[in-house]
C-alpha cells in the first residue's frame, strides 16, 4: 500500500502561480512513476504530469508544457508541480498517483495504482 496526501491548492488569479505538493508513504519503493492528473467538473480525470521517481526525467500534456513544472525530492518522497501563468481552465481538483510502470509518459488513469484525496486548485479571470 502507498499512502498519497496532497497539499497547497486554493484560489489564485488568472495569470498567477502555485505549488502543490504531494507526500508519499507506506510501500513507496515499488512506485516507478509519479504522476499528477486533474479532474474539472462535468469531465473527466486527465493527465497534467508525470516524473519517473528515480531518473527524474518528466512528460507533460500539451495543454500545461512551458506552464508547468514536476519536480521530485526523493529523500522527503515529494513530488511537486509548480504551476505558472494559470488560466481559469486549469480549475480542477489535481490528484497525484503512483504507477508501478517503469514509464514516464504514462497517461491513463488505468496506468495507475494509488491516488491522492485531491486538491482544488481554483483560478478566477
Amino acid at each position: 500500500q502507498v499512502q498519497l496526501v496532497e497539499s497547497g491548492g486554493g484560489l489564485v488569479q488568472a495569470g498567477g502561480s502555485q505549488r502543490l505538493s504531494c507526500v508519499a508513504s507506506g510501500r513507496t519503493f515499488s512506485t516507478y512513476t509519479m504522476g499528477w492528473f486533474r479532474q474539472a467538473p462535468g469531465k473527466e480525470r486527465e493527465f497534467v504530469a508525470a516524473i519517473k521517481w528515480s531518473a527524474g526525467s518528466t512528460y507533460y500534456a500539451d495543454s500545461v508544457k512551458g506552464r508547468f513544472t514536476i519536480s521530485r525530492d526523493t529523500a522527503k518522497n515529494t513530488v511537486y508541480l509548480q504551476m505558472n501563468s494559470l488560466k481559469p481552465e486549469d480549475t480542477a481538483v489535481y490528484y497525484c498517483a503512483t504507477s508501478k510502470l517503469p514509464l514516464v509518459a504514462a497517461t491513463r488513469t488505468d496506468q495507475y495504482d494509488y491516488w491522492g484525496q485531491g486538491t482544488q486548485v481554483t483560478v478566477s479571470s
